[in-house]
Parts: structure tokens; sequence; C-alpha cells
């Protein structure tokens, strides 16, 4: 199963888009799948389901971050490097998707709003648009990390 099955197969089984696409780099992010989850659990809907940045999107900046980030004990060079890397993802989830906005990409349904929540689901927007989004920061995480 390659990454972007896995993190399709996470959001299938009732995981949000940021867990299922951190937790598809679980094995060489340093944290247990688990960790993972939770991790990015908050993350999911654009931010606790406010629709700001995709979560999809925001599983994959904390990727690059585990990635490439600076610690304690790492050179200032390390923050530019995963600043850089980061506007790399938007800049090709954007090209692909039209918006790293959660809300955007939902058709500009608020899925806080119980009627237009119910649009998303019967245009079945969930399964459609955000299973595209996850693949796709998937996708670009990994050719962003094989670089």
């Amino acid at each position: 199963m390659d990454r972007s099955e896995k993190a399709l197969s996470y959001f299938d089984n009732k995981f949000n888009c940021s867990q299922s696409v951190l937790t598809a780099f679980a094995d060489e992010s340093g944290l247990t799948e688990d960790e993972s989850l939770k991790v990015a659990c908050a993350f999911g809907g654009g931010m606790g389901r406010q629709q700001f940045t995709c979560g999809a999107v925001t599983g994959a900046a904390m990727a690059l971050g585990l990635k490439f980030g600076k610690g304690l004990s790492d050179e200032d060079e390390k923050k530019q490097l995963t600043y850089d890397k980061t506007v790399e993802l938007f800049d090709e989830f954007t090209k692909l998707n039209g918006s790293t906005t959660c809300r955007k990409l939902l058709n500009d349904l608020d899925m806080r709003n119980e009627n237009e929540l119910n649009l998303i689901n019967e245009q079945n927007l969930f399964h459609t648009n955000c299973r595209k989004y996850v693949a796709d920061a998937v996708k670009i995480t990994e050719r962003i990390l094989a670089r």
C-alpha cells in the first residue's frame, strides 16, 4: 500500500484529512501512528472545523516540519528551509486545487451550518473533493521529501 492509499484508508475510517496525511508519514516522522493521529486531530476541517487552511495541507506541513524543522540544537537555516518547503507545498496544492482554504475547497459551504453541512453531504464533497485533497497533499509531500 502506498502512502496515498494509506492516507485514504485512514480518511475512509473516520479520521480527518489532517490526521490522514500526517499519519501516512508516521513511519519516517519519529511519531507513532497514535501520536500522529492525536497531534493532527485539531487541524481537521481547517482547524477545528472552522474551515481555514485545509487539513490535508496542514497535515502535510506538519510532516515537512518533522523532517526539516528546527529543533533545540539545530541551526537557524533549518527554519528557513522548512518555510521554503512549506511555501512549495502551498503553491503546488493551490496549482492543483485553486486554493488551500477548506471553505473554498468545499464550494464555499460552511460545515458548521447544519443546512450547508447537509449540502456538503448531499453533494458527497467529503468523499469526492476531500479524498482528492488528501491524495494530492501526500503526493506533493512525497515529492518535496524526495528532493
